[in-house]
């Protein structure tokens, strides 16, 4: 795969061509990525290194990272990934994405690099986010593994503190069908004597295994940190402090409390070189906001858009929607990823919708609408329409809704980055409002 890219002028013209960098061409494994991103350093960075991996709930962690480390005044870098309407949302710069040109020089130095070696379309982009920061006057870099941990592009560079969301199953062709072996690939983001935090109960034994040998200090929830609700806000437990009266994170739902107080066990461990103030703790958890993470727009009525893709997520987003009160019917505009577990999302979640829209989504790994309408018919569900395309299915949804009704939108990344497009057609508005959980501390 020797062939050669020859630049480009455009970020799309970049994009397109490391689309066809087919990952099934490519052994997983890290040596050539490190190998070119040995080419590409320009020196040691300084920064602090902070890599988060897990199911659900990474890129809420990054965005709380990244806020409250920001509030506290440091220079942050963080690279999630995937995108829901613009590549460059991976890659942001103190609160700010980086622009076509930032994007395009860093390609065309990584392909310079990379001379004969083949990379895929995640390990181009991993290379150019990490060749950005290393150019960029930082403190801290936030890095969100995109799938897995162990053999993850991101996993080239040695995090000062390691934090796994938590643990479910997602992306079995990759990672193996049972926690334990999921457990393994995100302990893989893991280094010698390094601490490492885990974000929710009983971490998988593979998962502890693998810090005992490596001597890290694990921390992990419920044992080693912990959160209490009180009257409109919470605290953080940690082993040797605590943090109090903290406000609700932003983003909505129990989880985030959760999500939160691994964030806040995370810089515990980095505060001999990153000290974090209070103040800073409350601003961050109040401005972190990640588009597509049950985000609710309230123009003409009631929409949610969730990215939810699994079980695990789905419960959280049922859950949820249990918490809010809708007057009229529930119409959920759905599709997914053919590899997840399609049926058992489904099953979560029926209970809470009146009716389904599915479409296709315009991609090979969708599910067909075909597929969809057998697996909700399976389950009994007999309130389906079908469109042709997502986007249509989604313009019935509003079309045959009435004001009291609400609109959810979750399955895949790609079902909520076809809506959103849309709903820019359709120039609708966010809910200016503030979040229902502070809004109740309004009233106390």
């Amino acid at each position: 795969m020797g062939h050669d890219s020859m630049g480009f002028d455009t970020l799309d013209q970049w994009l397109a061509w490391q689309e066809q960098l087919h990952p099934s061409e490519i052994d997983l494994g890290l040596e050539r990525i490190a190998e070119v991103y040995h080419r590409l350093s320009v020196e040691t960075p300084i920064h602090q290194v902070i890599t988060v991996a897990g199911t659900n709930g990474k890129g809420s962690s990054v965005a709380m990272l990244d806020g409250i480390l920001r509030a506290a005044g440091y220079r942050v870098g963080s690279y999630t990934s995937p995108h829901l309407l613009r590549y460059n949302e991976r890659i942001v710069l103190n609160g700010v994405e980086v622009d076509d040109q930032t994007l395009c020089d860093a390609f065309e130095r990584v392909d310079q690099a990379r001379g004969e070696v083949s990379l895929s379309y995640f390990e181009f982009g991993t290379l150019a986010a990490l060749d950005i920061f290393n150019r960029s006057d930082l403190d801290v870099i936030v890095l969100e593994v995109g799938l897995g941990g162990r053999l993850d592009a991101v996993n080239i560079i040695d995090p000062d503190v390691a934090l796994i969301t938590n643990i479910g199953i997602d992306h079995q062709e990759w990672l193996g069908h049972d926690l334990e072996s999921i457990g393994f690939e995100k302990a893989g983001i893991m280094r010698a004597e390094r601490p490492a935090v885990f974000c929710a109960d009983e971490p998988p034994h593979s998962l502890v295994q693998h810090a005992e040998s490596l001597n890290t200090p694990l921390f992990c929830f419920g044992r080693d940190f912990t959160y209490q609700t009180i009257d409109s806000g919470w605290r953080w437990q940690g082993q040797h402090s605590q943090r109090e009266a903290l406000p609700m994170p932003t983003m909505r739902g129990a989880y985030q409390q959760q999500n939160a107080a691994g964030v806040l066990m995370a810089l515990e461990c980095l505060k001999a070189s990153l000290s974090v103030s209070q103040a800073a703790v409350r601003s961050g958890l109040l401005q972190a906001q990640v588009m597509g993470r049950f985000q609710i727009f309230s123009t003409p009525l009631r929409q949610i858009l969730d990215v939810g893709h699994n079980p695990h997520a789905v419960k959280q987003l049922k859950a949820n929607l249990q918490e809010m009160s809708c007057l009229g019917r529930t119409r959920a505009v759905f599709a997914m990823m053919e590899d997840k577990d399609i049926a058992g999302v489904i099953d979560i979640i029926q209970a809470v919708i009146d009716h389904w829209y599915i479409g296709d989504l315009d991609m090979p790994r969708a599910a067909s609408k075909e597929q969809l309408l057998s697996l909700l018919t399976a389950q009994g569900v007999t309130e389906v329409s079908c469109g042709n395309s997502i986007a249509s299915a989604y313009r019935q949804a509003i079309a045959e809704s009435g004001p009291a009704d609400q609109i959810v939108v979750f399955g895949s990344f790609f079902t909520i980055a076809a809506v959103m497009k849309e709903m820019k057609n359709l120039t609708l508005k966010q809910d200016e409002q503030q979040p229902w959980n502070i809004i109740a501390s309004n009233n106390a």
